[in-house]
């Protein structure tokens, strides 16, 4: 167990000079090949491979096609080395290994034409285009039964270029596959070596001197490696010796005789990057199931508070809206670019390069589209009155601080949070803007918002309707949300039917609660006094907000004051032309003493004033 099997690969003698060169051609851009090595052999006799190797390929997956592709695949897992054969009579003069050119086409072994940009990185000859550098080869030059002499290519290729061009081309092969995460770069001669005596013995020919071009061996990565961190981190004394040949055996190697050694890294070990690496190569080998369980030490302080605040209202937004009757959803968050630009987004930053299928090409920059397609969805299918709410991230560019998170919701039918559908005692109504605007106060309360200072203004986004919709304001310039019925307009953009309302609240906007100086509930103080209610009406302009008023109303003494409710507005011409009527239900809460007729008279004089200040109101006679 943990001893390293070693694959060592003998070289083959060549017989001539490589008939075919190779050149790296990338001009005064950054190189995308860090080696190349190709070796000709002439006289193969192509036909299916042994049945072992069928039966080992097969045994994972992959279907037998010939001796020669047979022999690459089989290399490609058993050594992660991808390696591509090319028939050398279809391949016309050298080799030169370069950036594609603007529109050159290649028809591909999996028999798809793409067109290649200078991005991408080519191996071409006079012929053009023969090959996908590390991604796949051309149908061109690809070898058959009736091949006879073959280019063994074996490379090393930028990481990042080759997942780059397979994600822009579509392409998904077991050489992109591991030459994106990085091979050993080592194995290079020694993988077109090894290919080499596997087509000699399985196919016969004879093979010509090797050419390597551009290839630079990397020295070793070496790291300090005292060896007290084995019980440091795993709590397990392991002998130094012990410590020492394990790591050996895996085949790394040590040098060093105190306390502290280096560790020379293996080529074939690019996951090994620290200390913690070989501690825990040293663990997997020595055991890990003897590491003793111990229970975690208990302190007497009380802990401190483990998630972060954007965590704890993002769980109370979610189950404030549960609650209420709504039922939760997980929408994608890519959505149409014509979708995108009806709530504010669709630009080409948030365009993606590669998207996975053609409707969902824009990071969305709401959670709304989402919704109301999946409410119709669910339409679509019987189910009319849904309730859906989402709480999740949206995208206003592609910054990090762009980012944002949203409790979202809509209601669609008759979704009331009281109930839906028809019934004998009567029917539900359609859900409307005070639905919406109930759920997004609903959030805001549960998120700790001080509910009592928020400004409701009239009035709301584009893709709402502009007579039955508002925005959450927090001062005059902190937008906590808005809520609303949707635009006709933007209901059939999206293909949806009503009716149906919704709304966002953003939860990192809304402001850190203040600190205190302890986790205790405050002491609960009982006034003995009974509560009283008075009732005002004020005559004001038609276009005076009842959420002005009532806070004017509040003001007038913060202590005696404990709530303010509109429960009637009246239109008409006893009132006066562009005039209306609002009566307020003023709740007062006596803490001292009772209020004597004289007081309540002072209050409510305080009040008048106020909201004649405020609003320009005067009491209704």
């Amino acid at each position: 167990l943990g001893r390293l099997t070693e694959g060592a690969v003998m070289p083959v003698a060549g017989d001539g000079k490589m008939p075919v060169k190779v050149t790296l051609d990338f001009g005064d851009t950054p190189s995308l090949c860090r080696g190349f090595a190709l070796r000709q052999v002439r006289g193969v006799k192509n036909g299916p491979s042994p049945k072992w190797l069928q039966q080992r390929l097969i045994a994972i997956g992959l279907r037998p096609i010939n001796a020669l592709v047979d022999i690459t695949n089989y290399i490609t897992f058993d050594r992660g080395r991808p390696l591509h054969v090319f028939d050398a009579a279809k391949v016309k003069g050298d080799l030169v290994v370069r950036r594609a050119r603007q529109g050159e086409k290649i028809l591909a072994l999996d028999g798809r034409e793409y067109e290649l940009t200078p991005e991408m990185c080519v191996i071409a000859d006079d012929n053009g285009v023969e090959s996908i550098a590390g991604i796949m080869g051309g149908e061109h030059s690809g070898c058959d039964e009736t091949t006879t002499d073959v280019l063994i290519e074996s490379a090393l290729w930028e990481p990042l270029n080759i997942a780059r061009t397979g994600r822009e081309l579509g392409i998904i092969t077991d050489a992109r596959y591991r030459f994106e995460r990085g091979v050993d770069p080592e194995f290079m001669i020694a993988g077109m070596e090894l290919a080499t005596h596997m087509i000699v013995q399985l196919c016969g020919g004879t093979p010509t001197e090797g050419e390597v071009v551009g290839h630079r061996p990397e020295p070793a990565k070496v790291i300090a490696f005292p060896l007290s961190e084995v019980r440091r981190l795993t709590g397990i004394e392991v002998p130094r010796d012990e410590s020492l040949t394990i790591l050996k055996r895996l085949g790394f190697s040590v040098s060093g005789e105190g306390e502290t050694v280096e560790v020379s890294v293996p080529s074939w070990r690019p996951d090994v990057e620290g200390k913690a690496d070989l501690v825990e190569e040293v663990m997997r080998i020595h055991g890990v199931d003897r590491i003793a369980a111990a229970p975690m030490v208990s302190h007497d302080a009380v802990n401190g508070r483990i998630l972060t605040t954007l965590q704890i209202r993002t769980r109370a937004a979610k189950r404030a809206l549960a609650v209420r009757g709504m039922m939760e959803a997980v929408t994608w968050s890519f959505i149409p670019q014509r979708h995108a630009a009806l709530f504010g987004g669709g630009t080409p930053a948030l365009r993606l390069a590669n998207p996975i299928a053609a409707d969902m090409s824009d990071m969305r920059p709401s959670l709304l589209p989402g919704l109301v397609a999946a409410a119709q969805r669910n339409a679509d299918r019987g189910f009319s009155d849904v309730a859906l709410f989402e709480v999740s991230a949206t995208y206003d560019g592609d910054r990090p601080e762009d980012q944002r998170r949203v409790a979202a919701g809509i209601r669609r039918g008759t979704a009331k949070m009281e109930g839906q559908g028809r019934h004998w005692a009567g029917n539900a109504e359609p859900v409307g803007v005070f639905d919406a605007k109930a759920d997004a106060l609903a959030v805001l309360e549960a998120c700790g918002a001080p509910v009592d200072k928020l400004q409701i203004e009239a009035g709301g986004p584009d893709w709402y309707h502009p007579g039955r919709s508002g925005t959450i304001k927090l001062g005059p310039k902190i937008v906590l949300g808005t809520f609303g019925e949707f635009h006709p307009k933007t209901l059939e953009a999206l293909d949806a039917s009503g009716p149906l309302c919704g709304f966002e609240i953003f939860i990192d906007v809304i402001p850190e609660p203040k600190a205190k100086p302890t986790r205790t509930k405050p002491r609960l103080d009982v006034s003995p006094f009974q509560a009283v209610k008075r009732d005002f009406a004020f005559v004001v302009e038609k276009d005076v907000e009842a959420g002005v008023l009532t806070r004017a109303a509040a003001a007038a003494d913060k202590r005696l004051i404990t709530g303010v409710r509109v429960f009637d507005v009246f239109e008409g011409e006893a009132i006066g032309q562009g005039k209306k009527s609002i009566a307020i239900e003023v709740a007062i809460q006596p803490l001292e003493k009772t209020l004597t007729d004289e007081d309540f008279e002072a209050l409510a004089a305080r009040i008048i004033e106020n909201v004649g200040k405020q609003t320009g109101g005067v009491l209704r006679g």
